[in-house]
């Protein structure tokens, strides 16, 4: 049996939290495109004959510019500490500039194994196109291996899986084999009402919410109802009546949209009821960041 820690690194919009939940077959992640949308350390536990592969979906590389972006940066580096392999993604298109500095961060490291991950390859017309891209990447790093994929189309994922394995250290699992993620259902449930808030608004929105919920309970008349009562957190008062929209559409819509895919996971009917409330400069504030979950996984 191998069992060991795998922590997948890359800029934003990378594909970090899609290769996660492509993996997994299940969504563990939230995924938009928007940038900085993973803002904890995700865990995703794979498990199969070969042993038992344990994934640390990181925030996006990028420059803390508030407290909780200094704290994302700190729970990547702990990721690259404690891990026994980093899978690094880039895109098939090339090398970034935001790419060549993670690599500079990656050089400094000792004793790693470092696995390329050359993602979004079904945007390629033709597979030889990779080919320089990979003699390119072969230059720059000498990486443990070396697999092109794609975390949204499912192609080539098996490939990346035996290549993990390879090099990941002889050990019984550490987390039971019917266990998939470390997030308690509090931080699923807002991580998908969030998740509709970004797809569903512009602006500053995406950077400035947070979603707290408060409440989560059966039904007092109907115990087959789950009851869950969340509070949407803005940064200023000027984004308040974007999310709730004009006579509440957005508001509802968002709601309706979570509430959906919440009734999936939970597999009972759910009432949702959403507030919006206004925090000024929250995401500097570690004592309030934290009663979100930034922090405390």
């Amino acid at each position: 049996m191998k069992t060991g820690y795998v922590t997948i690194l890359g800029r934003p919009n990378v594909g970090k939290s899609t290769l996660l939940n492509t993996i997994l077959k299940q969504k563990i992640s939230i995924v938009s495109p928007k940038p900085a949308t993973t803002r904890i350390k995700v865990i995703g536990i794979y498990n199969d004959e070969e042993g038992q592969i344990i994934f640390i979906d990181t925030p996006g590389f990028e420059e803390g510019r508030n407290e909780m972006g200094k704290f994302m940066l700190k729970s990547i580096y702990s990721s690259l500490e404690e891990t026994d392999i980093i899978l690094f993604l880039i895109e098939a298109t090339g090398w970034k500039e935001e790419d060549e500095k993670i690599l500079s961060l990656l050089k400094n490291l000792k004793k790693k194994n470092v696995i390329l991950g050359i993602n979004k390859i079904d945007i390629l017309k033709y597979k030889e196109e990779l080919l320089p891209l990979i003699d390119e990447s072969i230059k720059k790093f000498n990486f443990s291996e070396i697999v092109p994929f794609s975390a949204l189309k499912n192609k080539n994922i098996d490939s990346l899986i035996k290549a993990i394995f390879v090099h990941l250290p002889e050990s019984e699992n550490f987390y039971p084999s019917d266990m998939i993620t470390n997030l308690p259902l509090e931080y699923k449930l807002a991580e998908i009402i969030r998740e509709k808030i970004l797809l569903k608004t512009y602006q500053e929105v995406p950077y400035s919410v947070a979603v707290e919920i408060e409440e989560i309970k059966e039904g007092e008349k109907n115990k087959d109802i789950l009851v869950i009562k969340a509070n949407i957190i803005v940064d200023r008062e000027n984004l308040k009546p974007i999310i709730i929209g004009k006579d509440g559409k957005m508001i509802k819509t968002i709601g309706k949209l979570a509430r959906e895919e919440i009734e999936f996971i939970v597999k009972k009917k759910v009432y949702l009821e959403l507030k919006v409330k206004v925090i000024d400069d929250w995401r500097n504030k570690i004592d309030v960041f934290r009663k979100f979950g930034y922090g405390n996984i």
